[in-house]
């Protein structure tokens, strides 16, 4: 490659970061909040992040007991005159291929958290990012009709935050966006109808694109 076309690609990837402007923290002001200091709902919290840990187990652990297992249930020898231990089934838990007792068997567990509690609990959480300026509005868009990983990621380089952990906050129609962001680490996408205490607390900043500001004031105004 020669040094004019170093020097042309090097020019315009400096046009391309000059016309960048990414992020902007966004406050109490900007979404039409009083600030004002509300204690939290350590124990609203706690109980929502269990019963979504709980919900979220897959309940397929199984194991047979002893009408299940594959022995025939006749009696393996005669009571009395062998000089053995009487025994009345090989299904039995004693012997070595016999059934379980009490084993574990498929469930699933649906456990429900009352909407008052979730509101409060989404608020607090709310209250907490926008106090400490985790809350970032970015002005970026796909060009290309491809997802491309490579611009989302020098997106997020360019704002600061490539290096730590964030909620990506998008709309569920919004296929390019998500398959641009889904394969960086540390970027969790989420809908604006999908959240929960867990993965709104397991992140450092909150992100969101300029074109869906007033989906995010609509969905920040319900926990409220």
């Amino acid at each position: 490659m020669s040094k004019q076309k170093k020097i042309e690609l090097q020019q315009k990837e400096k046009v391309k970061s000059s016309n960048v402007k990414l992020t902007k923290k966004i406050s109490f002001e900007d979404l039409g909040i009083k600030e004002v200091d509300r204690p939290a709902c350590n124990v609203g919290f706690s109980v929502w992040v269990r019963s979504l840990g709980q919900n979220w187990r897959q309940g397929t652990v199984s194991c047979k007991g002893r009408s299940e297992v594959s022995f025939a249930n006749r009696k393996p020898w005669k009571q009395k005159g062998t000089g053995r231990a009487r025994a009345g089934s090989a299904r039995s838990p004693i012997w070595r291929g016999g059934g379980v007792t009490f084993g574990p068997q498929p469930r699933i567990k649906k456990l429900k958290l009352c909407k008052k509690v979730k509101r409060r609990v989404l608020g607090d959480i709310l209250f907490d990012f926008l106090s400490n300026k985790r809350v970032s509005c970015m002005n970026w868009m796909l060009e290309s009709d491809k997802p491309k990983t490579s611009e989302a990621f020098k997106a997020l380089k360019a704002s600061g935050i490539s290096s730590e952990k964030l909620v990506l906050f998008l709309q569920p129609g919004d296929f390019l966006t998500r398959a641009s962001f889904a394969n960086i680490p540390g970027v969790n996408i989420m809908f604006f109808d999908q959240a929960n205490a867990f993965d709104l607390s397991d992140c450092k900043h909150w992100v969101f694109l300029e074109k869906d500001l007033d989906v995010f004031k609509g969905m920040v105004s319900r926990w409220i």
